[in-house]
């Protein structure tokens, strides 16, 4: 079914004298309007986002776990990447805001679809980076585990008895594999679904914009 917005632009291109007539500055603050609050949504579940995962790692993170981290010989770098991981993603909610100050004050077609662009980039940047944060995490949790813990020392001494460390190894590299590319699909839908329909409705503004420079 055709939107209200297609049904207005069909409108300025066919001057049907049935209907109301917009000019194009009309239609194109409609449509920027419409891009200004899905960049500004953007914005605001990009904190929301980083509050809450922030929240849970306060709440989950006690006396306990850091021994368990310093036991598995992964306490330093698991507070490095803490670091990075939020000095990364405050840069990406300065850029979502400098995008979203940019709409504000955008003032031609042009340069608004310029924006939609930067906008459409920075997101993809963004669930790729935590994407790639969140196996980067996994992949050394595991090596921890197997390397330090208790269980995965007694299955290396194992398999260094039996004689048979480089097919372990190759076990290992594939269940590792297997496991993180199963979460690796479930996180990538969760940003899907998180991301996926602004990112969608900003490339149908821009698909608009587009057809009405030409």
């Amino acid at each position: 079914m055709m939107d209200e917005l297609e049904l207005l632009k069909k409108d300025w291109q066919n001057k049907d004298e049935h209907l109301p007539k917009l000019t194009f500055d009309e239609i194109y603050k409609m449509i920027w309007k419409k891009s200004h609050s899905i960049v500004k949504w953007i914005f605001y579940i990009s904190i929301i986002e980083l509050v809450f995962w922030a929240a849970i790692n306060i709440i989950f993170t006690d006396a306990e776990s850091l021994e368990m981290m310093k036991a598995l010989h992964l306490y330093k770098i698991t507070i490095a990447l803490n670091i990075i991981n939020y000095a990364v993603i405050l840069f990406f909610i300065y850029k979502f805001y400098v995008n979203y100050k940019k709409i504000s004050f955008t003032d031609s077609s042009r340069k608004l679809m310029k924006t939609i662009l930067n906008v459409k980039k920075t997101v993809t940047q963004y669930v790729w980076f935590n994407i790639g944060i969140f196996v980067t995490y996994l992949i050394i949790l595991m090596y921890g585990i197997l390397m330090y813990g208790a269980e995965g020392e007694q299955i290396l001494e194992a398999a260094h008895k039996a004689g048979n460390e480089t097919m372990f190894w190759l076990i290992f590299a594939g269940i590792t594999i297997a496991i993180v590319a199963f979460l690796l699909v479930l996180v990538w839908v969760f940003y899907k679904l998180l991301y996926g329909l602004l990112l969608k409705q900003l490339r149908e503004n821009y698909r608009k914009l587009k057809k009405m420079e030409v």
